[in-house]
């Protein structure tokens, strides 16, 4: 009778899902049953959102199992909300401190389980309106402080016309400025481009001169007569080819002596000398012009 009265105020307010444990209610295993069954609940994978522990009434010893410490204990530590519908009205145990909610009846129990759906649409259907005419409200004191604030601007052609006027008469000024800036540049051009050119050109010709004249140095430096003027002599064959090795002159025997101020014939080894050559020879330095010439470091 419990549980179809239960299930039957359920259906009226709002149809839910509801889940059995069936235990004794009395006796003595009703307790540790009643107290399996609140801790099962409480260990499901997906537990319920609510338990109800509830069972018609009785004397107090049918109701005893409700007073038992086990039970009280399950209630306390129940991790779901707990209802307690135990009896009638009249009838208290203790499991009724230790659940989240007494509900004088089991009826009552269901009543306060679920809301009345009908109840429920109506208020959520109210709060949609309230909530829809704050919004339309929101939205027409926000209209009509863009229309108060619109009302207020300018123009928009106004807003541009000292930037576009200013423009304007920048691009205007422009291509006269350029063409002064042209001209000036021209002209400044025009002033030192002669002095330029000069300068580049003397430049260009002193670098001219002093390379031409460090080669004409390395020239002389390199010459193969210059050593001459330092009292060396060049000994060549009678065809011209330079002599370097004792060996060359012997086999040569005919030699050309090639001296700073002119040349002899040589014999070599004993041969006739066509020239005598002094024993204590020295290189004459040059004589001024105009002088008579001097004898040959040969000439007998």
């Amino acid at each position: 009778a419990v549980i179809r009265d239960i299930l039957h105020r359920l259906a009226d307010r709002c149809p839910t899902h509801v889940l059995l444990w069936p235990v004794p209610v009395q006796g003595e295993a009703a307790a540790g049953q009643v107290a399996a069954a609140i801790r099962g609940f409480g260990a499901m994978v997906n537990p319920p959102d609510l338990i109800i522990v509830a069972r018609g009434g009785g004397s107090i010893e049918d109701l005893w199992a409700f007073n038992e410490e086990i039970v009280v204990r399950a209630a306390a530590e129940s991790p779901i909300p707990l209802i307690s519908a135990v009896g009638h009205e009249t009838d208290t145990t203790l499991i009724d401190f230790a659940a989240d909610r007494r509900a004088p009846t089991p009826t009552a129990a269901a009543e306060m389980a679920v809301p009345v759906l009908a109840e429920l649409a109506a208020l959520l259907a109210d709060r949609g309106a309230r909530m829809r005419g704050s919004l339309a409200a929101q939205a027409k004191r926000a209209r009509e402080r863009l229309e108060t604030t619109a009302q207020r601007w300018p123009e928009p052609g106004r807003l541009y016309e000292p930037v576009a006027a200013r423009l304007s008469e920048i691009a205007a000024r422009l291509p006269r400025a350029l063409s002064a800036r042209a001209a000036h540049s021209r002209a400044d051009y025009g002033a030192v481009a002669p002095r330029l050119r000069r300068q580049l050109v003397e430049q260009r010709i002193a670098f001219s001169k002093d390379k031409l004249g460090s080669l004409g140095r390395l020239l002389t430096a390199a010459h193969p007569e210059r050593p001459l003027e330092r009292g060396f002599v060049r000994v060549t064959d009678r065809q011209g080819k330079t002599i370097l090795h004792a060996g060359s002159a012997r086999e040569a025997a005919a030699l050309s002596l090639r001296f700073a101020d002119g040349s002899v014939d040589a014999i070599v080894d004993g041969a006739r000398v066509e020239r005598a050559v002094p024993t204590s020879y020295r290189p004459a330095r040059p004589k001024a012009a105009g002088s008579p010439p001097q004898p040959g470091l040969f000439d007998e």
